[in-house]
């Protein structure tokens, strides 16, 4: 596919592309861990979505990408996603006119495939402007993500920390609690914790697969921890890395051993091997505007990013609404269902939810 522009070709990648891809992530600041090809090779390998990446060249230098699946929904019809599964996934490019390109051909490919909608979520605010080539765009804007810039050294990062938070790291040490890396050997432990800890906030779980193919497809990117009372595993959680960020996708703890700080520990390993491995931005993900996942990542010394999430429908289309309470209805009934059917039922609906 080639853009209308004399100099900017924009194509969707091949297997060809896959180092100059990675290299252009690796250089990009505001590269995420989702856009990496292995975000790619998880979504189609777990769930099956058709990934349409696209890549911008000027010159046959790449200067800018946009990671897109097709996401299809049973009865509901399919929307182009950057990203699925993920806060994030955005254009990036290096200047005005390759975000341009790369945004006029995946309205191009919308109507080739006859999607109903573009979502692509962004940090870029005006990434895209209303009505433009006969759609209409909404923008979400309740969210942010929670960003630390890291020093040097573990030790500057825990000088650096109030000393309420650091007795908090220590309170799990002090309780029995050991934090321990882990591998493909140790997914059992980790679903365990993740599967319960979704049930327990009402929410359909991911599949023990989904978890397994990120792992393998990341390889040494990708690093799984654990928090154990004992023997038993209480606590959990997986980072994805770049050249310069860690970002955390997933961490779960259970309820019931909630006072003994695992979460606080978990993270602090994670922070650590952030700083001991000259990364520069910790980024633990989405959160809501002072509530309480918020809170707790402030606490570390994160500060918030607005998030920009646009959604692209023809310009005849209805915005549909949505309802909390409906929401917090199927919250509930899901919290009320065995766990053991839950684990079952809730791979099959979670691979429909781009979220």
């Amino acid at each position: 596919m080639e853009n209308e522009s004399e100099k900017i070709k924009v194509r969707i990648v091949t297997a060809q592309d896959r180092h100059a891809w990675h290299d252009y992530v690796d250089r990009c600041p505001d590269a995420t861990p989702y856009c990496s090809m292995a975000w790619k090779d998880a979504v189609e390998q777990a769930y099956g979505h058709r990934p349409c990446y696209l890549l911008a060249e000027e010159g046959g230098v790449i200067t800018g990408i946009l990671p897109l699946f097709i996401f299809n929904i049973p009865f509901s019809g399919s929307s182009l996603v950057s990203l699925p599964f993920c806060d994030i996934g955005d254009i990036l490019a290096d200047n005005e006119k390759t975000r341009k390109a790369l945004l006029r051909e995946t309205i191009i490919l919308a109507e080739k495939h006859k999607v109903k909608k573009i979502i692509i979520r962004s940090c870029q605010e005006h990434l895209i402007e209303n009505d433009i080539f006969d759609c209409h765009c909404n923008v979400e804007t309740g969210k942010v993500r929670m960003l630390l810039q890291l020093p040097g050294s573990t030790k500057e990062l825990w000088d650096g920390f109030k000393s309420k938070l650091r007795s908090q790291v220590r309170k799990a040490e002090k309780n029995g609690l050991i934090f321990r890396w882990g591998g493909l050997e140790d997914l059992s432990d980790f679903y365990d914790v993740f599967s319960r800890n979704m049930h327990a906030l009402g929410s359909p779980v991911h599949s023990k697969t989904w978890i397994e193919r990120v792992l393998v497809n990341y390889d040494k990117n990708a690093r799984m921890g654990l928090v154990f009372k004992d023997e038993q595993p209480i606590g959990c959680g997986i980072i994805l890395c770049t050249e310069s960020m860690v970002s955390i996708p997933w961490a779960s703890t259970l309820r019931d051993y909630n006072r003994l700080s695992p979460n606080m520990m978990l993270y602090w390993n994670f922070l650590q091997y952030a700083a001991d491995n000259g990364k520069k931005v910790f980024d633990f993900g989405r959160s809501t505007l002072n509530e309480g996942t918020y809170r707790f990542k402030k606490q570390w010394g994160a500060k918030p990013e607005q998030l920009f999430w646009y959604c692209l429908n023809s310009v005849h289309s209805q915005k549909k609404s949505s309802s909390n309470n409906n929401r917090a209805h199927l919250e509930q009934l899901w919290q009320k269902m065995p766990l053991s059917l839950a684990n079952v039922i809730g791979p099959k609906v979670r691979k429909y939810i781009s979220l």
